[in-house]
């Protein structure tokens, strides 16, 4: 199947679009959008809530109240894919970030500010105000933010990274009425298989990519022999 450019649109106010001249980086390759692999070699969940978001400096700066975020990824180490499927309920306005995206993977620790890791589609609306965004996505990464050195935070890393350490990282989106972040949360590894992958462990059984796609839909899926289950939290406030 043919690989193709990644490539979304995203509406900036003025703020974004100067802050991207001034930072954004300019890499010889980005990632692709590319079909779902056949296995996986880890998988993660995150629900981000408005109260974990904190700004660059560390401080606690609520986001959009009564909003709520899922994002669920599965990885494959082996090829540098994630597969994403990232769903937010109650939030309002338009998206905003420096980055060429606006819904991110930060290396951040909970409670600590990090730089963007992989910056993926927005979310949409699909008409009833729940925004949902899902795919696939091989590296190399790149975000449209410089570090410190000059080059795309994005340029380097691999998901291997992740799964050696997915308490390091956090799942979150930015809108224009709340710039350090709608929601955030941290990744929380799915034991896949009746074992903890990670760490470029293959899922036990061949668990493929149909069964693990169930982890997407919230609520607790259990997915027959192979032993794939997920607690989640409420998806709405007050739930």
């Amino acid at each position: 199947m043919p690989k193709h450019t990644f490539a979304k649109s995203l509406t900036l106010g003025a703020t974004a679009v100067a802050a991207i001249a001034l930072v954004a980086a300019a890499p010889a390759a980005a990632e692709t959008e590319v079909a779902e692999p056949d296995s996986f070699t880890s998988a993660y969940t995150v629900m981000a809530t408005p109260d974990a978001v904190i700004n660059n400096d560390g401080a606690v700066t609520p986001g959009e109240p009564g909003s709520m975020g899922q994002f669920d990824f599965r990885i494959n180490s082996d090829l540098n894919i994630i597969c994403y499927d990232i769903t937010l309920t109650g939030v309002t306005g338009e998206y905003e970030s420096p980055a060429k995206t606006a819904t991110h993977i930060h290396e951040a620790a909970e409670g600590q500010a990090g730089p963007p890791r992989i910056a993926f589609p927005n979310p949409t609306d699909n008409g009833d105000g729940t925004r949902t965004s899902s795919g696939c996505l091989e590296g190399p990464f790149t975000t449209g933010i410089n570090s410190d050195a000059g080059t795309d935070t994005g340029e380097g890393f691999t998901l291997k990274q992740i799964e050696a350490n997915p308490a390091g990282f956090t799942g979150d989106s930015h809108t224009a009425d709340f710039k350090a972040g709608v929601v955030r949360g941290q990744l929380v590894q799915v034991p896949v298989g009746g074992v903890d992958t990670g760490a470029g462990g293959a899922a036990a059984g061949g668990l493929d990519a149909t069964t693990l796609g169930f982890l997407g839909l919230g609520g607790l899926a259990v997915v027959g022999a192979a032993g794939v289950a997920v607690a989640r939290k409420a998806r709405a406030a007050g739930q």
